[in-house]
């Protein structure tokens, strides 16, 4: 009879194997490779020059910092763009520039000084200076670009490094009465690294009365260690401390502190589908209070959108979740979790998802939940700006 570990190690190769064959049939045929990115061609720089000289420099400058003020006759709004900060052209895609130049600045909730230039410009011409706009930021080799950055999965992290505030909350569906909401801030700096502090808020019945109470806060690090937009690829590393800030006899905390490092893959499989693949461990200081562990987190999914790609995004995915505690005779957790995130703003700076886990192997006393968000990514602007 074949051990749990093995089952557990197998069922990792068995998706992995899944993923080689969607990657396969999304890149076809072609032996030499494919490029993937949002634009199906490769964009011509020097007509990408000559649509800016032509209609874009007499605002945003020849060097793409902003023409004189002197030479304008507006006032510029705060969301103004530089075209050279390498932090501000990078983590946009392409899609986002497409629905600013096409509908103007209302596209994406921005200032209507901004005009359209749907009527004026044909594809080929935008996709040139989309590409021309992104030379003037001249140290993009130190941040990945934006079409790496897909949807926030549930509970896979995901490699690519953000700016947000995560609202986070999980309640069981039967069983005993429960929920936590965790309190999520990322940050990122140096261009390929990111901050992230994640406080949990516990609620639960016990003994007939509800109880609330702060889980183990958990202090991380992430760092992208490899991106490239031709491979449709982004690898990066965690390393995380959960400090043992709940109390344990509740339920609300594992009682002692807990190291947690984490590799996440991202690979684009087409312009609109992506996999999403996390191996890590929870490695517990007093492991005769908790065992270690090992999980693996993976997500399918794809992105929708009206307009032509540049409006609402609707991305359904769904995520297998595996969790087996590192000691003799464990058996392995399995969960399955359909979801759904939507842009909620004009701006697609705030978003919201609603998700089922559902277990599906050693289900004994793992109830099923429901798990809903909202994000809100603050170097976008202000939660309320960007709505219409």
């Amino acid at each position: 009879m074949m051990g749990r570990r093995a089952q557990f190690w197998i069922g990792i190769l068995a998706f992995a194997a899944l993923f080689e064959l969607l990657l396969i049939s999304g890149m076809g045929s072609n032996a030499s490779g494919q490029r993937m990115t949002v634009s199906p061609r490769n964009p011509d720089l020097h007509n990408g020059e000559e649509v800016w000289n032509n209609g874009c420099v007499a605002c945003h400058g020849v060097d793409g910092k902003g023409a004189p003020e002197s030479n304008t006759v507006f006032t510029r709004p705060d969301t103004w763009p530089d075209f050279t900060r390498c932090d501000q052209t990078t983590p946009e895609p392409d899609s986002a520039y497409k629905a600013v130049i096409i509908h103007g600045g209302r596209g994406l909730g921005f200032s209507q000084i901004m005009p359209a230039f749907g009527d004026l410009l044909n594809e080929k011409q935008i996709d040139d200076v989309i590409a021309y706009l992104r030379t003037f930021c001249k140290n993009d080799r130190h941040y990945p670009l934006g079409v790496l950055n897909l949807p926030r999965a549930m509970v896979t992290e995901k490699a690519f490094p953000e700016d947000e505030l995560v609202i986070s909350t999980v309640a069981n569906v039967s069983g005993p009465a429960s929920w936590t909401t965790d309190v999520i801030h990322e940050q990122t700096f140096a261009g390929k690294n990111q901050l992230e502090v994640d406080v949990p808020v516990n609620y639960a019945r016990l003994d007939g009365s509800w109880t609330s109470g702060v889980g183990d806060i958990t202090v991380g690090m992430k760092r992208v260690l490899f991106s490239s937009e031709r491979a449709g690829s982004i690898l990066s590393v965690q390393g995380g401390v959960l400090l043992p800030t709940g109390d344990k006899d509740r339920g609300f905390g594992a009682g002692t502190t807990q190291i947690e490092p984490f590799a996440a893959y991202d690979q684009l499989i087409t312009n609109r589908t992506f996999v999403q693949l996390q191996l890590g461990a929870d490695l517990p200081v007093d492991t005769s209070i908790a065992p270690r562990s090992l999980f693996f987190r993976s997500v399918l999914g794809a992105s929708a959108a009206p307009d032509h790609g540049l409006g609402r995004l609707f991305s359904p995915m769904t995520e297998f979740l595996a969790t087996r505690d590192y000691i003799n005779g464990a058996s392995t957790e399995w969960d399955v979790m359909p979801e759904m995130q939507v842009t909620l703003s004009t701006r697609q700076h705030v978003r919201a998802a609603v998700g089922y886990r559902k277990p599906i192997a050693n289900v004994s006393g793992r109830p099923p939940q429901v798990q809903f968000y909202v994000l809100w990514d603050w170097a976008e602007g202000h939660f309320w700006d960007g709505w219409r």
